[in-house]
């Protein structure tokens, strides 16, 4: 999401959530990469715990979230649809339907499957997955778990474009020990393509990071050819949420029609976390902006709201569809 400069700087708060984690400071991301700041509009989710500590280990995910309950494909399929989950990387389709797309392609083939999370965030100016992956890593890697134990998956891939990110994942998996099926970490040219579902599978299965050029799901042929379970990193970690919460204590945040909460990248430094249904003017100010001349919604590829629909609408998919507008991948 794009805005005018700010009119005011963020307010001083003892939030630590709230505070910038500097490129060049100890576990930062990096001399010269995008630092992200954390902020939520109501209780967080994603972002729990962010407030004591930078970022959560293995010890202090379980302490927070507790341990990860075991569910079946069709009480996953269940959950996802009950919480109308859907994918948080800018095409917004369903959860429930990619996941069994996936298992009616492995009933057909041979049985092998894999999963892959999707944390290149190509989109210029979009934070909230390299967020995740550099603090709230084992959320992420939860979800995956979580799917590829549902469809029988024999490899999880988390196909990244940051160094930072890479070495907190990894950071993650050694915090974990030995787990099956086994989780790898693969680092993918930092381009505006390499997100793209034939590109990313192409470049995990050892091929340029480029988009095919075909039309080809990777439910059916991903990973090395196998049918593949593919999402964003945000989209993993809200089943891991959803999973602990149940479905109705996951609507318990957010619209009726659209439960939970979402993040979104705020003038290309801040990650909000907020529930859906909330007023966009509402993260605009809490964020220390206003409407402006306009506001870019969706990134580089979305729709630029006039400053009256800023002001009016609402973070929703019906709401947004009013202005000719949609989430994107929520930058």
């Amino acid at each position: 999401m794009t805005a005018p400069a700010p009119v005011h700087p963020l307010p001083s708060t003892s939030d630590t959530a709230r505070r910038p984690v500097l490129a060049n400071s100890p576990g930062g991301p990096g001399v010269g990469l995008p630092a992200p700041t954390l902020t939520s509009v109501g209780p967080p989710r994603l972002l729990a715990g962010l407030d004591e500590l930078p970022r959560l280990d293995r010890v202090a995910h379980l302490t927070l979230h507790g341990r990860l309950p075991p569910l079946t494909a069709q009480e996953l399929v269940a959950l996802a649809e009950n919480t109308d989950l859907r994918g948080r990387g800018g095409a917004g389709f369903p959860f429930a339907r990619k996941m069994t797309a996936v298992l009616d392609a492995v009933r057909r083939a041979d049985g092998k499957a894999a999963v892959v999370v999707n944390g290149s965030e190509g989109e210029p100016g979009c934070l909230k997955d390299t967020a995740l992956l550099l603090h709230v890593p084992h959320l992420v890697l939860d979800g995956a778990l979580l799917a590829a134990d549902a469809i029988g998956a024999r490899q999880i891939v988390i196909g990244v474009t940051r160094p930072d990110v890479a070495d907190s994942v990894r950071r993650a998996v050694a915090e974990r020990g030995p787990v099956r099926p086994p989780l790898q970490v693969a680092r993918l040219p930092e381009r505006f393509v390499t997100g793209e579902g034939t590109a990313l599978a192409n470049g995990l299965s050892g091929g340029p990071a480029l988009p095919s050029g075909r039309r080809v799901r990777s439910s059916e042929r991903g990973l090395g050819g196998r049918p593949t379970l593919l999402s964003n990193a945000e989209t993993y970690a809200q089943l891991a949420l959803a999973a602990r919460l149940g479905a109705l204590g996951y609507r318990t945040a957010g619209l009726p029609s659209e439960p939970g909460t979402l993040l979104l990248t705020v003038a290309g430094r801040q990650v909000v976390e907020t529930p859906y249904g909330t007023p966009l003017l509402q993260v605009l100010t809490h964020c220390g902006m206003d409407a402006g001349q306009g506001v870019l919604l969706g990134g580089y590829h979305g729709t630029w709201l006039s400053p009256d629909a800023a002001r009016t609408a609402t973070l929703s998919r019906d709401a947004l569809a009013a202005h000719g507008a949609v989430l994107g991948a929520g930058a």
